[in-house]
Formats: structure tokens, C-alpha cells, sequence
């Protein structure tokens, strides 16, 4: 039976980027139709191959700039447009923050179908690099490589890499050699561990993803603000000799690792929550500061990845939520309770809840350290724990602030919610669509948009946190 050939891709000539779309793609028309492009920037003149068509839109990339942008500017990263991390790098930030306002603007009116009485200017960033406190490496036996690398090593592919996922390919790992998002001494720890593991007669073998085999898995790197360091390594073996060896040279090359602590990881994926992390050297936790209070940061714990914009971030919510001394304030997706610790000294209590037990003790460990006694934590699922017999026994919210994951709030959660009628909602969101997609069950639910304020976290990125300030329709 013969093969069916496929049909060339077609190319497309003098095509115009006229802006910028959402998840980080530049937007084009073709034949009538929206044609996404990556890495596209505001008024490009581009030949585009087309790698795939939709009934209502086409995907392409480019592959020739015929006339540059008079907004495009040069990236300062080798990887860019491999890794992933960075698509907007080529894009001036002025023009990423516009960008990120229209995003949550769009989604509110087109996917939510609601309105804001006062939607206010997206608050951009101080330091547009080097602002990540957390980053995470994935070790594999089999790197990504160039068409032009694969011919050299004659097809076989079978090269170890150390660095991120690219994008769409869970099987391949750019070998990452700088990333400007990261901070100088996580850039440095990255490196050594790369020197230390992976020639061939290191005796390190790097995770096989399709086959699931080899020592080394993951690895971790978080920062404080002072330069202290958590380094979490996980295994996919447990090699204790060449584990310690590896863990012993690392604590002596790095003086700021405070925290050195590893697992071992065998399931089929790299999530770590439900297994026991070990410390080898100094604390399993490090300590970071934001405004003026201290917190507790493990390796299982949630924190905002950059530091200063959350401080940003969390003023907002304070200033939305205008809490009165008398009020019960519910931090829903409390994490290690950095939102409920921030605002408690306003109001009479708070009841953060999160699903991660570990961020939990943290929270609550965060309140001792700060001096705070107004606070109650519970581990568990949101839907589950926020039932009937909870809110009377612990009393029903006048405020509810609301931080859920990228997926948004379950509908049960919405539900239960409403039913407790708080005098306001505070939600912060780092995903608009979703957050849209809440927010008109909210409103639907007798509640009103009163503010909306996006704060950028993530320079460079398309990535944009929103923040709803939501009251109860007393019409």
C-alpha cells in the first residue's frame, strides 16, 4: 500500500503582524481569516509558512522578515524562540505591558461578558529580569537538538540536556546555558550541576522520559531577597553514595545554599507534594521577607515567583478588600499564607484554606513568626472543606479573597460562595480566562465588578496576574 504524500505547507508573502494576541502570539489576517503567529511583533512585514488551518483561524510561523518592525528589538538570550520561557523578549516592555492590559480587558468583556465600572493601568514591573525567586530544571538523556546537530550525531539524539521542557515536546530538554530570568547565583548553581553530572563517565545517568529510567529527575532553585538559596534535587534512583558525593560538593562550591534538600521521585511524573522530602545541609526552608513581615518558604510551599511585584500585588488587595476591625476575612488558596498574614492585622480573623498540607504548617508557622494569633489554617480541598457546617462554626466571610490555580475556581466552590453572601470579593487571578469565566458566575450571582487592576509578575512573558474587586448587589 502506498503512502499518502503530504501536501507542501503552504507559505504565505507580505504578511502584516497588526498586534498582539493572546498566550504570547502575534495576530495576522489571511484569506479573511486570524492567522496566529509567534515571535511576531506590531507591524512586521513576514513570509509565513502555515503549519496548520482551522475552520475559523490558521497557525504559522516565520521563517523570513521581510521589513522588521520599527518596535522589534533585539533579544538578549541565545535560546530565544526555543526555550519557550521568554516570547516576548523581541517586544519593548512599554509595549508588553499594553499588551497584558488589553488581554485582561478582552477577557473580561469577550469571555466573561462583563463589565467593570473602573478598570485601572496595569502596574508594570521595576526589574524586567533577573526577578525569578524560583526555578525549575529538568534533567534528560536525550536533549533537543538542531536538524543540523541531529545529522552530526547521526540521528540518534541520544545526548543528555539540562535546562527546560520545549514547548510541546515533553520527551526533550533544551540544554540551557543562560536564562536572564533567573538570578546570577542560580544561573551559576545550574551550571555546576550540569559540569558535575553529565559526561558520560560522571556516573550520573539522566532521566530517560519515554522510558522512565536514569538518576538524575529534577532539580529545583529558590532565592530570598538576601541571597540564600534552597537547592532541591530529585532522584529517580536511590544511588546514596553518588547522591551524597554530589550533594557534598555542591554545599562546599556555594556558601549561600541554606537549604540543600532532595527526594526521590519514581512516579510517572514530576510532581513531588505526597512524597517526603530529606534535607541534607543547613534548614528545609529558607526565609524571605516581604513589607514587614517574614516567611517561611519549604519546598513544597507556593510563593509568588517574583518578590517585589508581589509586594505590589498584595497592597492591592488590601487596598480592595478596606477591611474594618471587625470583619472575618476567608483567604481561599491560602498557599503558605502570605495574603492571609498580610492583611490579619486589618481585620478580626482569617481562615486561610489550601489543598497542600505542607504549605499549611508553613502558613501557620508564618503567623507564629509575625506575632500573629488571628489566623486559622485547613488542609484539604476547597470544595470539600467549604461546606454549610464550616462557615457556622467558624463564621460566615464578610470578605472573601480568592488566589486559586490557573484553572480558576471549581463551580462548587462559586457556589458555596455566593451562598454566603461576603460583603466583598477580592480575586486574584494569573489566569484572565478563567478569571472572566468566575467572574461571571459571580456577577450572575448578584455581584458587581467595581475594579479591576492587573499587576505584571512576569516581564517578558505573556503571563499577567489580575485582581477583581467584586461587592454584593444590595439592588
Amino acid at each position: 500500500m502506498s503512502r499518502k504524500i503530504k501536501k507542501p505547507l503552504p507559505i504565505l508573502n507580505n504578511v502584516h503582524i497588526e498586534g498582539i494576541a493572546a498566550e504570547g502570539q502575534s495576530i495576522a489576517h489571511e484569506e479573511g481569516k486570524v492567522l496566529f503567529v509567534p515571535f511576531g511583533a506590531p507591524e512586521d512585514i513576514c513570509t509565513v509558512q502555515i503549519v496548520k488551518k482551522k475552520k475559523h483561524f490558521s497557525e504559522g510561523r516565520i521563517i523570513a522578515l521581510e521589513k522588521p518592525s520599527p518596535h522589534r528589538i533585539d533579544p538578549i538570550c541565545t535560546h530565544f524562540g526555543t526555550c519557550g520561557g521568554c516570547k516576548w523578549q523581541h517586544i519593548p516592555y512599554s509595549m508588553q505591558l499594553e499588551a497584558k492590559e488589553t488581554q485582561v480587558i478582552d477577557a473580561l468583556a469577550r469571555l466573561g461578558g462583563v463589565s467593570v465600572e473602573k478598570q485601572l493601568p496595569i502596574l508594570g514591573a521595576d526589574h524586567v529580569f533577573r526577578y525569578r525567586n524560583k526555578v525549575e530544571f529538568t534533567f534528560s538523556n536525550r536533549r533537543w537538538m538542531t536538524s543540523e546537530e541531529m545529522q552530526l550525531s547521526n540521528g540518534e539524539g541520544y545526548e543528555k540536556g539540562f535546562g527546560f521542557h520545549i514547548p510541546g515536546r515533553f520527551d526533550k530538554v533544551l540544554d540551557l546555558h543562560e536564562c536572564h530570568l533567573a538570578t546570577e547565583t542560580t544561573n551559576r548553581i545550574r551550571d555546576a550541576i550540569r559540569e558535575l553530572t553529565i559526561s558520560e563517565t560522571s556516573g550520573y545517568s539522566y532521566f530517560d522520559l519515554r522510558e522512565q529510567n536514569g538518576m538524575m529527575r529534577t532539580a529545583m532553585v529558590r532565592s530570598n531577597a538576601k541571597g540564600d538559596i534552597m537547592l532541591l534535587l530529585a532522584f529517580a534512583e536511590d544511588d546514596e553514595e553518588s547522591r551524597n558525593k554530589l550533594l557534598s560538593t555542591l554545599v562546599t562550591r556555594f556558601p549561600e545554599l541554606k537549604s540543600l534538600v532532595w527526594v526521590i521521585n519514581t512516579k510517572a511524573n514530576d510532581t513531588f507534594a505526597d512524597l517526603e522530602v530529606h534535607c541534607f545541609h543547613g534548614n528545609d526552608y529558607i526565609m524571605e521577607q516581604l513589607g514587614d513581615l517574614n516567611f517561611k518558604i519549604g519546598a513544597k510551599s507556593f510563593f509568588q515567583t517574583n518578590t517585589a511585584q508581589a509586594l505590589k500585588l498584595y497592597n492591592v488587595v488590601k487596598d480592595f478588600a478596606t477591611l474594618q476591625s471587625s470583619d472575618v476575612v476567608y483567604d481561599l488558596y491560602t498557599g503558605t499564607g502570605t495574603i492571609a498574614n498580610y492583611v490579619a492585622r486589618e481585620c478580626s480573623k482569617v481562615i486561610g484554606i489550601e489543598y497542600v498540607p505542607e504549605a499549611v504548617e508553613d502558613a501557620k508557622e508564618n503567623s507564629h513568626i509575625n506575632g500573629i494569633t488571628n489566623t486559622l489554617f485547613f488542609a484539604g480541598d476547597m470544595k470539600d472543606i467549604l461546606q454549610s457546617d464550616f462557615l457556622e462554626e467558624h463564621g460566615t466571610p464578610d470578605v472573601i479573597i480568592t488566589d486559586p490555580p490557573r484553572a480558576g475556581m471549581h463551580p462548587d466552590v462559586i457556589k458555596t460562595i455566593l451562598a454566603a453572601q461576603p460583603r466583598k470579593i477580592v480575586y486574584v487571578s494569573c489566569n484572565p480566562a478563567t478569571q472572566a469565566r468566575d467572574a461571571a458566575l459571580l456577577v450572575a450571582g448578584n455581584y458587581r465588578i467595581l475594579r479591576s487592576q492587573p499587576v505584571d509578575m512576569f516581564p517578558q512573558t505573556h503571563h499577567v496576574e489580575n485582581v477583581l474587586l467584586l461587592t454584593r448587589d444590595e439592588k
